[in-house]
C-alpha cells in the first residue's frame, strides 16, 4: 500500500517518510517542487539502504494520485487550505490525515486556531463530508522521527467523524511501532492539536533537563 505525504520535504514530512518506509510502506514524498521532491526522495533512499521501502519524489498532484488510500498532509498551516484546495479534486475515495497544527505566527509555544475550531475540522469543512479527514501524529517531534537510531517516544491520539476511517489510520500508525489511541470525532483535535505548542515549550525550556518529550497514555499500576 502506497501512502502520499504532501509537504513531505520539510522536516516532519521527511521523518515520517522516512518512518513508513523503514517499516516497509512506500511513500510517494509530494512536494510544489517536483524536482526537490525527486532530490530528497533519492536521499532518503539513500539513507534507508535496500530493505526499506521504496521513496518516491513527486509533484503534490502526482503523489496524491499515486497514493492507494492514505494521503497525509504536512504543510505549514500558512499553506494548509490552498494545499487542500488544489488536490481536492484528487482525494475522492481516500482518507486524508491531517497532521497540520496551527501554530501563532512568530510564537510557537501558542495556537492560533482557525474559526472551525483546528486545522483537521478546517480540513473536514473545506473537502466536505464525502473525504473522511483524520487528525493523527500531531505531537511527534519532528527531531525524533528524522534520528532513526531513537525510539518513538510517545502514543499517538487520532480523531476524525469517520470511525472506519479512523481506524484505518490506526491500523498504519501501528506500523510506526507507537500505540494509536481512538480520541474521537473531529472536534477533539482542539484539544490534541493545542497539546503541541505545550510540547514545545516544554521542550525549549531551560527548566527541563531534556529536549524532543512526547506524550503518553500511562495505565494505572494496580
Amino acid at each position: 500500500m502506497t501512502i502520499a505525504i504532501i509537504g513531505g520535504t520539510g522536516p516532519q514530512g521527511q521523518g515520517l517518510t522516512l518512518r513508513f518506509a523503514k517499516a516497509g510502506i512506500p511513500v510517494a514524498l509530494g512536494s510544489r517542487d517536483p524536482a526537490r521532491a525527486a532530490e530528497i526522495g533519492a536521499a532518503l533512499n539513500a539513507k534507508l539502504g535496500e530493505d526499506a521501502a521504496t521513496i518516491t519524489g513527486l509533484g503534490n498532484e502526482e503523489a496524491v494520485k499515486a497514493a492507494d488510500e492514505m494521503v497525509l498532509l504536512a504543510v505549514p498551516f500558512s499553506g494548509h487550505n490552498k494545499t487542500l484546495a488544489a488536490i481536492k479534486p484528487l482525494l475522492e475515495g481516500k482518507i486524508l490525515v491531517d497532521i497540520v497544527v496551527p501554530l501563532k505566527e512568530g510564537d510557537p509555544k501558542k495556537v492560533d486556531m482557525p474559526p472551525e475550531g483546528s486545522a483537521t475540522e478546517a480540513a473536514q469543512a473545506l473537502l466536505g463530508p464525502d473525504i473522511p479527514v483524520i487528525g493523527a501524529l500531531h505531537n511527534v517531534s519532528a527531531t525524533t522521527l528524522n534520528r532513526l537510531d531513537w525510539a518513538i517516544n510517545c502514543d499517538i491520539l487520532v480523531c476524525g467523524n469517520s470511525l472506519e476511517a479512523r481506524k484505518k489510520v490506526m491500523g498504519l500508525v501501528k506500523a510506526l511501532g507507537v500505540t494509536p489511541y481512538n480520541a474521537g470525532d473531529a472536534e477533539a483535535a482542539r484539544c490534541i492539536e493545542a497539546i503541541t505548542p505545550i510540547l514545545i515549550r516544554t521542550n525549549i525550556s531551560k527548566q527541563v533537563p531534556f529536549s524532543h518529550a512526547g506524550i503518553k497514555i500511562w495505565a494505572p499500576d494496580h
